[in-house]
């Protein structure tokens, strides 16, 4: 059903679709808009022009992703969404806020309130549709990890014997689905599949070297690969400039830790509450130089200043649209000299006691010919 104006219309089937979209706004003309943007692309919509409207029809309809628009009258969309992620049944939905709002604290501000990502208007229909299709991806990878524990809260109780089998088997499905949902957020980056999995296993045998035991070096292993999840919220032009960011495109890509953070949270699996804290604390530095808060030393959290020290070396010995690969020498040169000011002395001590590994690791995860073409020329299917 899709209600505008106060009035209801059928619509159709909601199962018919790829996906089931509330979008809410006070004017009637945008609501329509968004409907013709959504219905050509398959997704069922849902039409409502209040926030109040918007909680109690979620009641009955739980959508897969929310387009809230900012401005309203009653309740905006800074207090919709605090409702709804204040609500256990609804918290995991995710929310994009729709709006003409620009400054960086107007954004910091819906970020706290629960929002996930942004559309300016006037909406694009290609950046819409985009945003759509990769948080609905975020939902249902969000929904797996409900199903998982509850599945396998059930067989440990059922059937303690086969728990290694068992457990072998999801968290290599969990792993897959981790890299292809990590590899979705960051298909308009120059970031490679493969960069994802050199990193994560990097950062693995670093955790290793410190004398981490396995269940935390494997947790740091599946959360690593999910450090730029928050790269989905920036918009392309910023994600792909060849050249340098300016002032205001960097405050703008900075936010993709806080927004990393934000897909992340509120998870009770352990290595997904690991991964908010990698997406939010990567860019930190031991200097306190560093960003989203400028964390200094041990403020950081150990695994952010692991997975700093993987995703540099990987950054720099890989190559990319604006540079060529340096060599292994001159990576470990440059680290060594970022020693105590960017990374963390102890990791960097343990980085380097592992570089036979780190060096084993880094040939068996090559970039293959189609990833590499996809870095140089910044196409996408």
């Amino acid at each position: 059903m899709t209600l505008v104006n106060g009035q209801a219309r059928a619509f159709g089937d909601f199962n018919s679709g790829s996906g089931r979209i509330l979008v809410v706004d006070d004017e009637a003309r945008n609501l329509r808009m968004m409907e013709a943007m959504l219905i050509s692309k398959g997704y069922d919509a849902v039409l409502v022009e209040s926030g109040k409207q918007a909680i109690d029809i979620i009641k009955t309809c739980l959508p897969d992703v929310i387009l809230l628009d900012v401005m309203m009258p009653g309740m905006n969309g800074f207090e919709v969404a605090q409702v709804l992620k204040a609500n256990n049944e609804t918290c995991h939905i995710p929310i994009v806020m729709v709006t003409s709002l620009y400054d960086v604290e107007d954004r910091v501000k819906a970020f706290e309130a629960g929002a996930d990502d942004f559309l300016s208007k006037p909406v694009d229909k290609t950046e819409l549709i985009a945003r759509v299709r990769s948080l609905i991806k975020v939902k249902a990878f969000h929904d797996h990890l409900i199903n998982y524990q509850t599945r396998l809260e059930n067989e440990v109780e059922k059937r303690t014997k086969q728990l290694n089998k068992a457990y072998g088997k999801i968290r290599e499905s969990s792993f897959g689905t981790i890299q292809r949902l990590s590899r979705a957020a960051e298909y308009k980056d120059e970031d490679t599949g493969a960069h994802i999995q050199r990193m994560s296993h990097y950062s693995a045998a670093i955790a290793r070297q410190m004398g981490m035991n396995d269940t935390v070096v494997e947790s740091i292993l599946l959360a690593a690969g999910m450090h730029d999840v928050g790269k989905i919220g920036i918009p392309d032009h910023i994600l792909m400039k060849p050249g340098k960011l300016d002032k205001e495109e960097w405050q703008t890509m900075k936010l993709h830790t806080i927004i990393g953070g934000a897909i992340l949270t509120g998870e009770k699996a352990g290595f997904i509450r690991l991964a908010e804290r990698i997406a939010l604390t990567h860019h930190e530095k031991w200097d306190g130089s560093g960003y989203p808060r400028g964390l200094s030393q041990k403020k950081i959290p150990i695994a952010g200043r692991i997975v700093a020290m993987g995703d540099v070396f990987d950054a720099l010995t890989s190559k990319r649209p604006y540079k060529e690969a340096f060599s292994n020498e001159k990576s470990f040169s440059i680290i060594r000299e970022n020693t105590g000011s960017h990374f963390d002395p102890d990791v960097s001590k343990a980085f380097f006691a592992v570089t036979d590994q780190i060096l084993s690791i880094k040939e068996s995860y090559k970039d293959d010919e189609a990833s590499l073409l996809l870095q140089m020329t910044g196409k996408t299917d």
